[in-house]
């Protein structure tokens, strides 16, 4: 881990209902007793606006002066949890985070770490959600190039519900690993260009750069 006691990453949680989280809960209760800890800004929506009124001008100041953000959250129908939206609507205002003079984020990586209640397969043509998680993933995407961000390849655990202490340890694992080597790993884990059939496929990657398997990444 970089020696640093800047944090210049920036974590927001958004679990509308984090006394049941069988993910995030695992995730947040890692982090804050890891020494990554001191690099990190983590704010927590629901238990900063449960009223959803919005501090712009904080979450602003937090955004301005990470490195990378990290959007930590299940998805739930097909999308984000609704205060993580409003904040989305709210804090990347056209002037400042996209439009014109609108370059607040340029630069920055934006990192989404989910969790889905459906497993890998149902994620896919033949499954009952009929396409890849990655087309429901489209709008975090372009919101991302929108504001200049650079988007990394999500990190997602698959039927969470379900999932095994040992998985989640692994997600867990995985996720600190990833923050502690900000930002050495981006641009391997970078999606390939459309069109470079030398690009090295996700599945092939180093461990520390690749999801889990097994229907649980």
């Amino acid at each position: 881990m970089p020696e640093s006691t800047e944090r210049d990453i920036l974590v927001i949680v958004a679990h509308p209902d984090m006394a049941r989280s069988n993910v995030t809960r695992r995730l947040l209760q890692r982090l804050q007793a890891d020494p990554i800890a001191e690099r990190v800004n983590l704010r927590e929506l629901y238990r900063l606006y449960p009223d959803y009124h919005i501090h712009v001008e904080a979450e602003q100041q937090a955004l301005a002066a990470a490195r990378l953000i990290v959007l930590l959250h299940p998805i739930t129908w097909y999308s984000m949890p609704p205060l993580q939206k409003l904040w989305l609507d709210e804090v990347l205002r056209l002037g400042w985070a996209y439009g014109p003079g609108g370059t607040a984020l340029h630069g920055k990586d934006l990192w989404l770490v989910t969790s889905t209640g459906g497993s890998a397969h149902s994620y896919s043509a033949s499954g009952h959600n009929h396409h890849p998680l990655e087309d429901f993933l489209l709008p975090y995407k372009h919101s991302a190039l929108t504001c200049g961000l650079h988007y990394l390849p999500p990190q997602v655990l698959h039927g969470a519900h379900v999932a095994s202490e040992a998985q989640l340890d692994a997600h867990a694992t995985l996720f600190l690993q990833r923050l502690a080597h900000h930002p050495e790993w981006c641009e391997i884990a970078a999606e390939p260009v459309m069109g470079d059939e030398e690009a090295i496929a996700l599945d092939e990657r180093p461990p520390l750069f690749s999801t889990l398997d097994g229907g649980d990444a």
